[in-house]
């Protein structure tokens, strides 16, 4: 064995490069990001700055960027077709330092919330405390025995608005328990917080709505199919808007704010297509995951679809 010194992070650098290069003779996105992540941590530069701000809307009281860090990548559920590994390969990328880096990158660039699940209630406390942290937390309350078990979890955590899970709530249309969605919906009101519903199937919000619920804001997936693994015949963890058209349709007519999730098909649309659709089918803000590395290019999309002219439909609802 040679006495040489090899580095570590330069040897794996190169071997990707090679790699890439020997296959396809072109490196992915991912490929791509990886090594500029690298680049990155071997000269010690921080992400930079988009430069630009983001605009807001309000839900009630609480003014929120127009697209904001989902969670689910910092919380380990990771949405990856056939592969087993990825939800513990997230989970274990995001220690407490790197889920606080990734704040601070987004609040450097002008996103000021995120949204994850109320077992984060840890982290983000200390990202407060310990960091100085502002931003602002929304729950999706799924944690614990009960709806109101996750809701008071959230409220003792200090999250800032709460809605009900986009899971919850189409299996409690699916089992016939609307009335408990509206009961959920008047115990998260009742701590003086905006208090939203969720849904992966369009049939869940009409359900809502046809209950009479006045949710303060609405959680909707939204994003197109023109993407490979959509064509499947069958659902397999490749679809979370099964109905984009009526979707877009049927949310034209709703008078609160929709926060539109999924829209990257969980990775399977670029941003640059996916923002300016969302946005165009008539969503009031974008919640999408984004490692940190991807923080500001994602707000550079973000900012250069919303003036590049939006189409909709929709009025602008928040």
């Amino acid at each position: 064995m040679s006495n040489e010194n090899v580095d570590r992070r330069g040897f794996l650098k190169k071997s990707i490069t090679a790699s890439a290069g020997a296959t396809l003779g072109l490196k992915s996105f991912e490929e791509q990001d990886l090594l500029a992540k690298m680049a990155e941590k071997s000269t010690g530069n921080k992400p930079g700055s988009s430069g630009n701000k983001l605009p807001f809307g309000k839900i009630k009281n609480l003014k929120i960027s127009r697209i904001f860090c989902g969670g689910n990548l910092i919380g380990g559920w990771a949405h990856s077709r056939d592969l087993m590994y990825v939800s513990s390969l997230v989970k274990a990328y995001h220690t407490d330092k790197k889920v606080f880096e990734t704040l601070e990158i987004a609040e450097d660039n002008g996103i000021n919330t995120i949204l994850t699940n109320p077992v984060s209630d840890r982290v983000i406390n200390r990202y407060w405390n310990e960091r100085g942290g502002k931003i602002q937390w929304i729950s999706d309350c799924a944690t614990g025995e009960t709806i109101q078990e996750g809701i008071k979890r959230s409220v003792d955590g200090a999250a800032h608005a709460v809605y009900i899970q986009g899971g919850l709530a189409d299996r409690a249309v699916k089992k016939g328990q609307v009335r408990q969605l509206g009961e959920a919906l008047d115990y998260i009101q009742q701590f003086k917080v905006p208090g939203g519903i969720g849904a992966h199937e369009l049939k869940t919000i009409k359900a809502c709505v046809d209950a009479g619920f006045k949710p303060d804001f609405w959680m909707k997936t939204i994003h197109h199919h023109q993407y490979w693994s959509a064509r499947h015949p069958e659902w397999h963890d490749n679809k979370y808007c099964y109905d984009p058209e009526e979707t877009a349709a049927f949310m034209k007519n709703i008078k609160e704010p929709w926060i539109a999730f999924k829209v990257l098909a969980a990775g399977a649309i670029h941003p640059e297509q996916a923002f300016k659709y969302a946005f165009e089918q008539g969503a009031d803000f974008i919640c999408a995951g984004m490692y940190d590395f991807q923080v500001v290019e994602d707000v550079n999309v973000a900012l250069d679809a919303l003036n590049s002219g939006i189409s909709r439909e929709r009025e602008w609802r928040a």
